[in-house]
């Protein structure tokens, strides 16, 4: 495919992409817009440069990238920012060293706001939805991971692998976070079935 071919791919198209400061979505943010979507980005925060600066110079953001506030935790605030998209990145996830409280620092906005994301979709009759995981919700397991082991949907960390590290690494942030990304794979599956149930195993 030509570059100029490429560039049309999104001609026309809306797409939101969450935690759009992040790396990744960074990465995703820049290919979105190379490829000629128009892209809404939600940050906590709109007015700082470190969130938008380096997003804002990327080729094509001038006409087609657009900045939303919105807050893991707030329901809702991710409505207008969906409205009207075609696709919904989900990448925001928060990750924080020295973390003192796990449940309130890391997994409550990790678990409550991909709900809140998924309800906000939901809501606007989104009709795809990409929400990039981590290595960390396959990673702890006790299976062998050999050459030959294939890595597949089937395979998640064990709660209580994850638990006992946590408590021998002191409840570093690393494995508190392992166990976030855990739970919030293990609940996007089970808001997919749901949904899925919901209208007949037509869901895609």
């Amino acid at each position: 495919m030509s570059s100029a071919a490429a560039a049309m791919m999104g001609a026309g198209k809306v797409v939101c992409v969450t935690g759009a400061s992040g790396y990744i979505a960074s990465w995703i943010v820049k290919l979105l817009l190379a490829r000629g979507y128009t892209v809404r980005a939600t940050v906590r925060d709109t007015a700082d440069p470190k969130k938008t600066l380096h997003l804002s110079v990327l080729d094509g953001a001038k006409d087609r990238l657009h900045f939303f506030k919105a807050s893991l935790l707030e329901e809702g605030s991710f409505d207008a920012a969906v409205d009207g998209c075609e696709t919904v990145f989900h990448t925001a996830s928060p990750f924080y060293h020295n973390v003192k409280d796990p449940k309130a620092e890391l997994l409550d906005p990790a678990v409550k706001g991909t709900l809140n994301v998924l309800g906000s979709c939901k809501k606007a009759s989104i009709k795809k939805v990409v929400v990039t995981s981590s290595i960390a919700a396959v990673a702890y397991n006790g299976k062998p991971r050999t050459p030959e082991v294939i890595v597949d949907e089937t395979w998640f960390s064990d709660p209580h692998i994850c638990e006992k590290n946590q408590v021998l690494y002191h409840r570093s942030a690393i494995n508190n976070y392992f166990f976030t990304q855990l739970y919030v794979d293990i609940l996007l599956w089970q808001f997919f079935s749901c949904l899925a149930h919901m209208f007949n195993g037509k869901l895609s």
